[in-house]
């Protein structure tokens, strides 16, 4: 799985120097966190018995590879409830194992371990898991995915050098990782990328020792112009919860959407003026990659001024609700 990653004002300094000591604190956890139970030496031997046993069914198209792929994954998901203990939270469904592949070479392959929760109804409104009024499938509107922190501390060994060579792998402190967009998009999502546009903030339950928040969206190819998106992590005794979910409005910043415009505007000038041979390859060149600086220079533009857009509050509320139905108050 190799999706494509894009690459202060005094309050965004706070941020970041917090940030940073929550890192530190993190680190600590990790390392304190407990040893992996047998249970769980038993679930992720398992889990590679099933990898290797499917490989030769999916290589050659077998069809009995649907069958086979159905029992591990029920095996495995029975295996993860053990390992948790009960959950259930109130307008989501029962956990469903969070491995959206056991095949190595589909691109959701090596999702984190752990049980997800998806909301009863989608972003809007209607039931989800189901074709809506328009026709179109609904989509959960948020997720709760949990885990431990061993299983957790498992899994960012394992993805050291996930990614190819030159691109950003997920940081190896807990406290970095869940700072990190690369965790959530090799944690959670299959199909896009992750990009932080902002940190955001978060009220600490009681129950947790370390809650981060990051306002986001996905992206295939471009950053998008606006977030509508919130990642919300946190620690609550030996376990790790990730949720996640669709907000409303999205957060939209005019002046930094402005910024990146005006550098496709060079940048599509500049390929005309190539085109039309009104300047050199070698004058061509030096202006760099003019899409790529546009969008650094609106990511730069955003993050300090997010914090002031009204949208913003908004967002922390609902990530703030997001939190305290998977932990409580």
């Amino acid at each position: 799985m190799t999706p494509t990653l894009r690459r202060r004002s005094r309050a965004a300094n706070r941020a970041a120097s917090l940030a940073g000591v929550l890192g530190c604190i993190l680190a600590v956890t990790v390392r304190a966190a407990p040893a992996p139970s047998g249970v769980e030496d038993g679930y992720v031997a398992a889990r590679e018995a099933a990898i290797k046993k499917l490989k030769p069914l999916y290589d050659g198209g077998k069809g009995e590879v649907t069958a086979a792929d159905d029992t591990a994954r029920s095996d495995l998901e029975a295996q993860m409830r053990t390992i948790l203990g009960p959950l259930a939270f109130p307008g989501y469904g029962p956990g469903k194992l969070n491995l959206d592949s056991l095949y190595s070479g589909d691109e959701g392959f090596g999702m984190l371990d752990g049980l997800r929760f998806d909301a009863d109804i989608g972003a809007n409104g209607e039931p989800s898991g189901k074709t809506g009024k328009d026709g179109q499938y609904v989509a959960p509107k948020t997720h709760i995915l949990v885990t431990t922190q061993s299983l957790f501390a498992r899994w960012l060994r394992a993805h050291k050098n996930w990614w190819d060579k030159g691109q950003k792998n997920v940081p190896q402190q807990i406290g970095a990782a869940l700072n990190d967009a690369s965790f959530y998009t090799q944690a959670i999502s299959t199909d896009a990328a992750v990009e932080k546009f902002a940190d955001m903030p978060m009220a600490k339950p009681a129950a947790a020792t370390l809650v981060y928040g990051m306002l986001a969206a996905r992206t295939q190819s471009e950053i998008p112009d606006a977030a509508d998106e919130v990642f919300v992590s946190a620690l609550a005794g030996d376990k790790v919860y990730v949720v996640y979910g669709a907000i409303a409005p999205p957060v939209r910043i005019a002046a930094c959407s402005t910024i990146r415009a005006d550098y496709n505007k060079k940048a599509e000038d500049a390929n005309e003026a190539l085109q039309q041979k009104r300047i050199s390859q070698k004058a061509y060149d030096k202006l760099g990659n003019l899409i790529q600086q546009g969008e650094d220079a609106f990511k730069r533009c955003f993050a300090p001024l997010a914090q002031k857009e009204p949208a913003f509050a908004e967002a922390q509320k609902q990530a703030q609700a997001l939190l305290q139905a998977a932990i409580g108050n």
